[in-house]
């Protein structure tokens, strides 16, 4: 199945897509992201499936971007202007992928075994969850060829993990190990690499298992308060949560809670 550039597959409610290109260190070519774009918008049209997780095969999770594929435009041929709209839109950019990530209201949880590098960790910005085996790795080498992480790379990171660690990846042009990339909160947790398949499964099992209207109200409400002050974010958690608790969702789970309390009590 190695020409396949993902191998796809649902269970649980949790659409699991694998990128498939271990030969080349799973770099993203044009192939490769067109196929995530389209399993990123099934996902979204399908009420049934609750999770999206992106995985890899092979000895690196993805070295990022493939430098070599047509996804890359070719500068000689474009102005600076013509370049920044290609950036935005153009066929073969990330860019559309990724603000689609970011933009679907369910959550999408990446999982890196290995070394995560370039363009693949700029994708990993923009998902909700980051799981990280032990032995993963993370850098953005833009750097080293005169250009900046600029499909989210500088943008997410910095708003993440602070320009004090942006400094470190894009100016320093250094990677970093699993345990510290807990520890400035680029990844949510670190499991050891024989259990890691496993830990996995059972994070985006749970997940799936949340209130899915409540779970979409809350990504949206994350990102709207993360760049309010304090009253209008107050705000934005007012609207979502009423809108939540006229809800059918609401209103189930909570008579639900009320008659375990009562039964519990008699």
């Amino acid at each position: 199945m190695e020409d396949q550039p993902l191998i796809v597959r649902e269970q649980d409610a949790i659409l699991e897509v694998t990128l498939n290109r271990p030969q080349k260190l799973n770099a993203i070519n044009r192939a490769m992201a067109e196929a995530l774009y389209a399993e990123t918008l099934r996902f979204a049209d399908r009420a049934d499936l609750r999770v999206m997780l992106i995985r890899a095969t092979g000895k690196f999770f993805s070295a990022g971007a493939d430098l070599t594929d047509s996804t890359m435009p070719d500068h000689d041929q474009r102005s600076m202007s013509a370049f920044r709209q290609w950036y935005r839109r153009g066929a073969g950019s990330l860019h559309p992928l990724f603000d689609e990530f970011e933009a679907i209201e369910k959550p999408i949880v990446v999982a890196h075994h290995a070394a995560c590098f370039g363009g693949a960790l700029e994708m990993s910005l923009s998902c909700d969850f980051r799981l990280a085996a032990a032995s993963a790795r993370y850098a953005l080498p833009e750097t080293a060829i005169g250009a900046l992480p600029g499909s989210g790379g500088t943008s997410r990171l910095t708003r993440l993990t602070g320009p004090h660690w942006a400094r470190w990846f894009i100016m320093a042009n250094l990677d970093m190990t699993a345990d510290r990339a807990l520890a400035i909160g680029l990844v949510h947790d670190v499991y050891p690499d024989a259990e890691f398949d496993e830990r996995v499964m059972a994070f985006c099992r749970h997940l799936a298992a949340q209130p899915p209207e409540t779970v979409a109200a809350a990504k949206l409400a994350i990102e709207l308060t993360a760049d309010l002050d304090r009253a209008q974010a107050r705000n934005v958690e007012r609207l979502a949560n009423t809108a939540l608790v006229f809800g059918d969702e609401h209103r189930g789970l909570f008579r639900a809670m009320l008659d375990r309390l009562r039964r519990s009590r008699r």
